[in-house]
């Protein structure tokens, strides 16, 4: 069980700015209100005729397999890779997906297939069982896959609303360049003048108190950015999470780092030695108890138990699906079929 998150511990600065750096390890611990964030990066090779890898699976703990073998995982997947149905209550998954496709299908009926610069959001809220399986799409080149998964806390009044999702589509997501050799996606709060597509209507995302940030950063060797300054207050971490060195603020950093910055100063962000990459997460905290076990996040005790209690009793509205792990069929594009009915469709993108 996790209780309250506190900061990370990590190497204290003297930086007017940087307030610690931290290893980000397997899973990036999160400052309120996030709860963790997971990169997943999956070199897939082609797939077979049921958009499963081609070849061996053997070596493999098929079902739970993370081993990152040949430089990809299995997952909880048997036969193609993600995450086969399970539940959820009380958070939001902001999924972020860079490369690669996600096929979603959920208790409510719901189903879609994004990728290659898409987000979905969704809200648990009051229950939900999904599936996440990660289909690979081309049979006669590899499907590499890389996304975020950020678990984004509910305040406690939102804890138990409706679950609900939506897709924000890569066509509608803000790409800024504010300045040379810099590039910024948007996908939650505002930069420059450009905001993003709106966060599910429960999410603290939407609450102007939440004073929310999801940025893709990425900064060209030897570019230099100053990343503005906001409200006083909030938790602000910058993931540094693929490139050779950067300086922050006058300190040298490696990848693989956290840093965990004064909401409201400025800060400077220089690559070293090529391109650099960071997610920031910024939002003000939600100071309520957090507590979390397995795919729940709470504020009680007693709430987690009850979580437990009402999934075993309803399954949270059942599983409309034939199978626990669904895929859509190879020749299907983007597209998103709501609870409501409504359906929204996206063209492919280009192979990466």
């Amino acid at each position: 069980m996790t209780t309250n998150q506190n900061s990370p511990k990590g190497r204290d600065t003297s930086s007017p700015a940087v307030l610690e750096v931290v290893e980000l390890g397997f899973q990036w611990q999160g400052l309120d209100p996030f709860i963790f964030t997971m990169h997943h990066l999956d070199e897939y090779p082609e797939g077979d005729e049921n958009q499963g890898p081609g070849g061996s699976l053997a070596g493999r703990r098929i079902g739970s397999d993370f081993s990152g073998i040949d430089g990809w995982s299995m997952y909880h997947g048997a036969i193609v890779p993600g995450f086969p149905q399970h539940p959820h209550r009380g958070f939001e998954t902001v999924t972020v997906v860079r490369r690669g496709y996600v096929d979603h299908s959920d208790s409510l009926g719901a189903t879609a297939r994004y990728g290659g610069g898409d987000v979905q959001w969704l809200t648990t809220g009051s229950g939900i069982q999904h599936a996440e399986m990660f289909p690979l799409i081309r049979d006669d080149a590899d499907n590499p896959l890389e996304l975020f998964q950020i678990w984004l806390n509910l305040p406690p009044q939102s804890k138990m609303v409706p679950a609900y999702f939506r897709m924000l589509w890569s066509e509608e997501i803000p790409t800024i360049e504010p300045t040379p050799g810099v590039s910024v996606d948007v996908i939650a709060g505002e930069l420059g003048g450009h905001r993003a597509p709106h966060a599910p209507p429960d999410s603290w995302a939407s609450n102007p108190l939440g004073d929310m940030a999801i940025w893709l950063i990425r900064v060209d060797g030897g570019a230099t950015w100053e990343l503005p300054p906001h409200a006083e207050g909030l938790n602000r971490m910058l993931h540094f999470f693929d490139g050779e060195g950067a300086v922050v603020d006058g300190m040298q950093i490696s990848s693989g780092s956290g840093i965990r910055l004064r909401s409201d100063l400025p800060a400077s962000v220089t690559a070293l030695d090529g391109p650099a990459e960071f997610l920031l997460l910024q939002g003000r905290p939600i100071g309520a108890p957090v507590f979390q076990m397995g795919p729940f996040v709470m504020n009680t005790p007693e709430e987690l138990q009850q979580a437990f209690d009402d999934y075993r009793r309803t399954g949270f509205g059942g599983w409309p699906w034939a199978s626990p792990d669904p895929v859509h069929a190879r020749t299907d594009g983007r597209f998103a079929l709501h609870a409501d009915g409504t359906v929204e469709h996206r063209e492919m993108q280009p192979a990466p």
